[in-house]
């Protein structure tokens, strides 16, 4: 393989991933006139075709990730709430300041209620009259360009929602490098500091010189570059939210073309979200049933930090009792609730067991310090791999409150 040597100018800063920790970062510190190149595996795609780049892992896991420009921003709900700070001030991770600077920057707010449909409204008021804490789940969605079509988790057609995509382009006018379809292999240390990327594009090997590196390449990717980059305990533990979408028939209900995700209920050791599934129908025995007939609910979790990354960057994971028994009560009160919305209980079903949201693979006290920076002077990490535990909650806004944050530090 042929190795191109590169080196850009007398200082270099590079981000490597551009989802919620490395878009961010990438912006923040180009806009402040530092000289940043950042690195994707995936390539440059309209939000709307990001469906097409979800990655494939092993039969025994089900897992939902996506590698392009914009991570799994660009297919998330937009779904934005505050998780672990208080768990992190443990870590003497202070997030109190980073936490407003980034919800007005991506415009966190609740839905407007011309954006709560007629599914969303039942969930909302069923719950309610259980007695259970229901709010209106706080996003970064512009309702003026929104079209409500449901597709959220398929890449936004119209680009109504903040992606990590919106920060790699201002960083980008700001000054930034882009390099897509580069393949970090390695990050390259002398006497324990920071020298130079490695990374593959067009089956040329190149060797970036850098003085600092932000790995954001999510909990598997940046573990994989940790481990050859010579911090071997990288990713021999894992979290990766599970969660299950629990439904059944409900006539006409047309949920499936709503906004997904706009009402929350927060529960002990669970959160339930109104979510749309196609597999639900698949479990009610009736062909005259369409998917505007269909109302489900997510049922997420927090789960113990018990499995790893294998050599192969396969996820092994351990499902321990709390596990088990979250889950099982977020599925009974998601059963409930769709009874007490009218759905027809002898339909309600539920999807297969799944992940999102990997993480705590290299976690902050064991692989990174409160900075977020690895025994490798100069080397920092900057994604949902550094959490220590589980946040049972989209994590996207902490990664933003952090990335905020590590930006601040590596300024100074």
């Amino acid at each position: 393989m042929i190795t191109n040597y590169i080196k850009i100018g007398d200082y270099m800063i590079i981000v490597i991933g551009t989802g919620a920790g490395g878009g961010l970062l990438a912006r923040e510190l180009a806009i402040k006139g530092l000289p940043v190149t950042i690195l994707e595996k995936g390539p440059y795609v309209e939000s709307k075709d990001a469906f097409n780049y979800y990655d494939n892992y092993s039969e025994d896991v089900d897992l939902l990730t996506i590698t392009c420009v914009g991570g799994a921003t660009i297919v998330s709900m937009a779904n934005m709430v505050r998780a672990l700070d208080k768990e992190l001030l443990d870590y003497d991770v202070d997030l109190s300041e980073a936490y407003p600077y980034v919800e007005k920057l991506v415009g966190v707010h609740q839905l407007d209620d011309s954006h709560i449909g007629k599914g969303t409204k039942a969930f909302l008021d069923a719950a309610s009259e259980l007695g259970l804490e229901t709010l209106k789940m706080p996003k970064a969605i512009r309702e003026n360009e929104c079209v409500q079509c449901g597709k959220c988790a398929f890449g936004c057609p119209v680009d109504a929602k903040f992606t990590g995509k919106d920060m790699v382009d201002e960083a980008i006018r700001a000054g930034a490098k882009l390099i897509t379809h580069a393949e970090v292999t390695e990050v390259i240390s002398e006497n324990k500091k920071v020298s130079a990327v490695k990374y593959v594009k067009n089956g040329i090997e190149e060797i970036m010189a850098a003085d600092k590196v932000i790995l954001a390449a999510g909990a598997i990717g940046s573990t994989l570059i940790l481990r050859k980059s010579g911090i071997e305990d990288a990713g021999e533990e894992i979290f990766f939210d599970p969660f299950v979408s629990v439904g059944g028939y409900l006539k006409d209900i047309q949920f499936n073309t709503e906004v997904q995700m706009a009402g929350l209920v927060i529960g002990k050791n669970f959160v339930l979200s109104p979510h749309f599934s196609s597999f639900i129908r698949a479990n009610i025995p009736n062909d005259n049933v369409t998917d505007g007939d269909i109302l489900s609910i997510m049922v997420k979790t927090p789960d113990d930090c018990k499995g790893r990354v294998d050599e192969n960057g396969d996820v092994v994971k351990i499902n321990t009792i709390h596990d088990i028994r979250y889950l099982a009560e977020g599925v009974a009160t998601a059963g409930f609730i769709l009874e007490k919305a009218g759905v027809d209980s002898t339909t309600i079903g539920s999807t297969v067991y799944r992940g999102a949201h990997p993480g705590g693979t290299a976690p902050i006290g064991k692989i990174v310090d409160s900075n977020l920076e690895t025994e490798i002077s100069n080397l920092y990490v900057c994604d949902a791999s550094v959490l220590p535990l589980s946040p049972g909650k989209p994590p996207i806004l902490t990664i933003l409150a952090l990335s905020k944050r590590l930006a601040d530090y590596l300024e100074n």
